[in-house]
């Protein structure tokens, strides 16, 4: 009888320990907030570009500031993969904070929306992280590189992505594998097209997306660039590297297939450019991964690791802190629209209000987080 009382006591338990883990998982799916800026033109879902993503999790927040001048029109996505902060937070900055008086911009910052409602598995890794701003604290999901598989699923063993490329069978849940996309193929695929379908209906001339990656991958701080916007990446390699920040120029491989700096040139013609900064708890070589590895970029094994010459990136003591990966983005956004009108003037973008990369590396993010609304 005492038995059947302990037992039935551990299956209580176990049910109890599954229905808090449920809501825990089941919370991912609440989006963060966004609070744009006066200059907001307009706010659309991907699927009124492509209505092939009505009602899915791949339909996502479109934010448009358009100014009174005609000029360029500038594409900037974020959170193609969800656990890469530094170019969601980039995307919400900007999106919280711009003003256009020439040109247009397109900002994206959810571009897998999919693979924010859910953690990478196996990872150990923290749902949220937090930001402190003079408004309190904004918390900011931590999602996945690929496609809730709830979502999608199964994964096929081996995956032939649009553009033809043979890769795993995960890469299907990929974002930046699934480029041009297939309107009748998979979620991902799917949200792929609608980007394309974006680019085609706002005539585009430059996208840029941003990304992370571990200090031990070689393509990092990098601008990758499609043959295209060759001239334009090199001059605003120039550019950041007199302001003391260190890139390095990466052309797109013409043999890799379905990324967005390869795939957005070629079938959309428009100048393509993906910039990579240095996230420690994106790589293999951390400890453990929690919201202030996310925030504050510190780990004793990436400082020992960079001693002994096994990173591609300097990295200290303070570690690389997630303001000054958002603040080398926006420096390089700065520095690719200045040189865009050097080299096209007709494609002009003139942004008011941008915050400045030198001011984030002093104060961090917070104070350029608006209040909510």
């Amino acid at each position: 009888m005492k038995g059947n009382f302990i037992s039935a006591l551990l299956l209580l338990f176990a049910i109890a320990i599954c229905f808090l883990s449920t809501l825990k998982f089941l919370s991912m799916q609440k989006k963060e907030a966004i609070f744009p800026s006066r200059g907001l033109t307009s706010r659309k879902m991907l699927s009124s570009y492509f209505p092939g993503l009505k009602k899915t999790w791949g339909d996502t927040d479109v934010y448009l500031y358009e100014g009174q001048e005609k000029g360029g029109n500038l594409l900037i996505l974020g959170g193609a993969h969800a656990n890469e902060p530094a170019g969601f937070i980039t995307a919400v900055l900007l999106i919280e904070n711009i003003q256009v008086s020439t040109g247009k911009i397109i900002i994206v910052p959810r571009a897998n929306n999919s693979g924010f409602t859910h953690s990478q598995p196996q990872e150990g890794n923290p749902q949220r992280y937090s930001l402190e701003s003079p408004w309190g604290r904004r918390h900011f999901r931590h999602g996945s590189r690929l496609t809730n598989p709830v979502h999608q699923w199964p994964d096929p063993s081996i995956y032939v992505n649009p553009a033809g490329q043979k890769l795993s069978g995960a890469d299907s849940r990929n974002l930046n594998r699934c480029y041009p996309g297939r309107k009748t193929g998979s979620l991902t695929e799917k949200i792929a097209s609608g980007i394309m379908e974006l680019i085609k209906k706002e005539k585009i001339d430059l996208a840029l997306d941003l990304h992370e990656a571990a200090p031990e991958y070689p393509v990092i701080n990098a601008i990758v660039f499609h043959e295209n916007s060759a001239d334009l990446a090199a001059l605003a390699l120039m550019e950041l590297q007199i302001e003391g920040f260190d890139f390095r120029l990466e052309a797109s491989p013409t043999n890799l297939r379905g990324l967005s700096h390869r795939e957005w040139g070629d079938h959309a013609q428009i100048m393509a450019i993906l910039l990579e900064s240095a996230n420690a708890s994106h790589g293999r070589l951390k400890g453990k991964t929690s919201p202030a590895l996310i925030v504050e970029g510190k780990d004793k094994n990436y400082t020992k690791a960079a001693k002994l010459g096994r990173l591609f990136v300097p990295y200290g003591e303070d570690g690389i802190p997630l303001k000054l990966r958002v603040a080398r983005h926006l420096a390089a956004v700065k520095s690719i629209l200045s040189n865009l009108e050097e080299l096209y003037p007709e494609k002009r973008i003139e942004i008011k209000n941008m915050p400045s990369s030198s001011e984030l590396k002093k104060v961090g993010i917070g104070p350029f987080l608006n209040p909510p609304n």
